[in-house]
């Protein structure tokens, strides 16, 4: 299309030139004067005019006495002036108008016609942005990966997930060397799913085995596919396959794979749906590879949940590789990447910084280094110190500090309280993740918060973690009645969280003596899917789902009477905390171990393990007797907690280790 545009364009300047020339040719004399009606009487009467030559009805040519020639157009007829001319002895010739040519009246039909088709095509190759075709909707969108070696991604720029790029590296690996596989009878996979969290790094992964293939590497969004005409998802699907063919061996990438690979029939219209036909005819382009044919299709969503089953069987994505959020090693190595080309002070500790950000994913991290970098600028250093990355993580935890905001002393001391009733109980209660900071700064939406950080990475989490959590959530609610004998609204997102705690332990995780061990409804974590979860009944009566609730009230109203407890039996170390806070604003875990050490000196003396346990517990015993009058509706008693085997055998599924994660970013 380009070069016949070309070639338009040329024969567009050929066919202007010759109107040029042609209008020299047929135009006037240039030799010739054109004089008025007034000019030309004057010289006929002063005898000045040799000679004339009358053409048609109304125009005068002649040559002066002198020699010049001259042109007239008489108004109205040519007889007014023949007996003036005559009478002057000025000799008069006739002639007939001369028609124009033939092909000058062809040309001025010809002309726009030409000049109208010319700008028809300029625009519709704009429209399709030099395509061959003459609309291009139905051709696909994607990109070819150009190799660029400043900025080209590999494996190397991708720190730990060993196993996911071991997968990886063997998909590239059977495009290079597939002779290695087929001599053993091994078929190259037709496709390889990246499932995850958003933030992990899925497209980076695609990014670094575009870098490291070696072959074509095709990119395209799955939105892309489905435009506002029918049938254009079905056809650029088609051409996007067509094109890899022609370039194969290559790989097609389709990021967010599910914008166009939700699953059928959700719909409770029952119309046509624009995008089951794109998924249908993608179903079929994967279904109808020949085997080695060279063409690995990728793909990447966060929401597995919603892909149709056809697209996830053997034969179409072969591979699922979970690109999980990273652990403790992963973190350490994503922010050492990311940190590599900034001028770090010396004071500036990786692996303190990777502990501190449990279930902060590869996007975090690199926020995280950004966020740093960009206080230390801020503040006019020339190096990033540990400083800067201890205010990102908060920064990135709960949102910037809002320095501008007046505080009166009733809400500080509110806020002081309620902060140091969380704090506190993260310390003190055993199977609760320790106590990292807290502070009364208002950050983000938060008048204050408490960061509370688990010593290592979790796979799991116990049923005791889970009651100390939902614990360590009402401290600040209790914190207020005991000392404040009010309460606030500061605890309404705790009691939100506790709560969903709470219900997820007695109908998600089978943690209820009284229900036992049953999953009951729908978990809290499913996304509504209009269609699916229309129809979708409840599979308890209303029977159990009185007792659900009155198990999720007694979950959190024990927790409640054990924060109670346990603050009330140590008034004299919140006043000394909060009146700390008060002065500094931010207390670290250091000052909140020398509080509590001030109060309990063996408190965190490893040799003493029994006295310390028999801190921690000494609520189970004080309020033992309350509990034993009430057995009927108690879950689980103080008495048992004593008793209770150390090593509890956690088999949830994965979702428990999100709520480990989520939990324990913060406190609020």
């Amino acid at each position: 299309m380009k070069k016949f545009s070309k070639s338009i364009g040329f024969y567009l300047i050929i066919i202007a030139v010759g109107v040029l020339i042609a209008q020299y040719v047929i135009g006037p004399n240039q030799t010739q004067q054109q004089l008025n009606y007034s000019q030309f009487i004057d010289r006929v009467e002063t005898n000045k005019v040799k000679k004339v030559t009358i053409v048609g009805q109304t125009v005068v040519e002649g040559t002066t006495t002198t020699g010049q020639q001259f042109k007239i157009d008489i108004p109205g007829t040519i007889d007014k002036i023949e007996t003036l001319l005559t009478n002057n002895g000025v000799q008069i010739e006739t002639k007939p108008e001369p028609e124009p040519p033939w092909w000058t009246g062809l040309f001025a039909y010809l002309l726009p016609t030409v000049i109208l088709i010319a700008a028809l095509m300029f625009i519709m190759n704009k429209m399709q942005g030099g395509g061959n075709k003459m609309m291009s909707f139905g051709k696909n969108k994607a990109k070819m990966h150009e190799e660029d070696e400043e900025n080209q991604v590999t494996f190397d720029d991708v720190a730990n997930y060993e196993e996911v790029k071991e997968e990886l590296t063997e998909v590239v690996e059977f495009l290079k060397n597939p002779e290695k596989f087929t001599k053993v009878g091994a078929e190259i996979p037709k496709g390889v799913l990246l499932l995850g969290p958003p933030g992990t790094g899925k497209t980076l992964m695609a990014k670094a085995v575009a870098g490291e293939a070696g072959v074509p590497f095709f990119f395209i969004s799955g939105s892309d596919f489905v435009e506002m005409f029918v049938g254009v998802g079905a056809s650029r699907v088609r051409d996007l396959f067509e094109q890899g063919k022609k370039n194969s061996p290559c790989i097609i990438f389709i990021d967010e794979l599910d914008a166009v690979g939700r699953q059928r029939g959700a719909g409770v219209g029952g119309g046509h749906d624009e995008r089951e036909q794109t998924l249908n005819q993608l179903l079929v382009e994967m279904d109808g590879f020949e085997p080695n044919e060279g063409i690995i299709l990728m793909a990447a969503t966060n929401r597995p949940d919603v892909l149709d089953p056809a697209l996830l069987r053997p034969g179409r994505f072969d591979r699922q590789v979970i690109v999980d959020k990273p652990d403790f090693r992963a973190r350490k190595g994503i922010l050492e990447i990311h940190i590599k080309d900034k001028p770090l002070d010396d004071d500036v500790d990786v692996e303190v910084l990777a502990r501190r950000t449990p279930g902060f994913t590869g996007a975090d991290m690199e926020n995280l280094a950004n966020e740093a970098a960009i206080l230390a600028a801020r503040r006019d250093k020339e190096y990033i110190s540990m400083l800067e990355f201890d205010d990102a993580v908060d920064r990135v935890i709960a949102g910037p500090k809002r320095e501008s905001k007046v505080i009166n002393e009733k809400e500080k001391n509110i806020v002081s309280y309620h902060e140091t009733g969380h704090a506190l109980l993260g310390e003190l209660l055993e199977h609760s993740d320790p106590t990292h900071k807290v502070t009364i700064i208002p950050r983000g939406r938060a008048g204050g918060f408490t960061i509370n950080l688990p010593e290592e990475d979790k796979d799991f989490i116990t049923k005791e973690e889970l009651r100390d959590k939902i614990t360590t959530l009402l401290g600040g609610r209790v914190a207020e009645k005991i000392f404040l004998e009010d309460i606030s609204t500061g605890a309404q997102n705790d009691l939100e969280r506790a709560t969903k705690i709470a219900r997820s332990m007695v109908t998600e995780y089978g943690m209820s003596e009284k229900l036992g061990p049953l999953t009951l409804g729908q978990k809290n974590n499913d996304q509504v899917f209009l269609g699916r979860d229309i129809s979708r009944s409840r599979n308890y009566s209303e029977e159990v789902a009185s007792d659900i609730d009155t198990e999720i009230k007694h979950i959190v109203e024990s927790a409640y009477e054990r924060a109670m407890d346990i603050l009330d039996h140590n008034k004299e170390m919140v006043e000394e905390m909060v009146a700390r806070l008060k002065e500094q604003e931010t207390l670290e875990k250091d000052d909140i171990k020398e509080i509590i050490t001030h109060y309990k000196p063996d408190f965190y003396d490893e040799e003493d393990d029994e006295e310390k346990d028999k801190d921690r517990t000494f609520v189970a015993e004080s309020s033992s007797e309350e509990d034993t009058a009430d057995k009927e509706t108690t879950v689980e008693d103080s008495s048992s907690e004593e008793n209770e085997t150390a090593e509890l055998e956690a088999k949830e599924e994965t979702s428990v280790a999100d709520v480990a994660e989520d939990e324990s970013k913060k406190e609020e």
